[in-house]
């Protein structure tokens, strides 16, 4: 099984390869110190700051085909409405690992 899909992306970019490597540039950029940062909140007990991560992550998790929106939802429940805290630990445990697989990948894909 793939680690990513760059479907959405490649649609996105409509064949213009260096805008899709800009893409992944991006990602690569900006998605480890998110995820790093809601790890971090949530060791701290800050369910709103995990929540405002997890939420800014998302729409780059699905663009890159993560399929992690279940996991996402535990967070923002927890944030929301205190619910599903014992799960808050292992949703972001499958989030890390499933980004930096990603990471791994996409790097190695990519030549950078």
């Amino acid at each position: 099984m793939d680690s990513y899909n760059l479907d959405e992306v490649r649609e996105m970019a409509g064949g213009d390869e260096e805008f899709m490597k800009t893409v992944v540039e991006t990602f690569l950029e900006e998605i480890p110190p998110d995820v790093a940062a809601m790890n971090d909140a949530i060791q701290n007990d800050n369910p709103s700051l995990s929540y405002q991560y997890a939420h800014k992550m998302k729409p780059n998790l699905q663009l890159f085909g993560l399929n992690l929106m279940d996991q996402i939802r535990i967070i923002e429940a927890w944030s929301k409405q205190g619910q599903r805290k014992d799960e808050v630990p292992d949703a972001a445990a499958a989030i890390t690992k499933k980004v930096d697989e990603a990471v791994v990948a996409l790097k190695n894909d990519f030549d950078l």
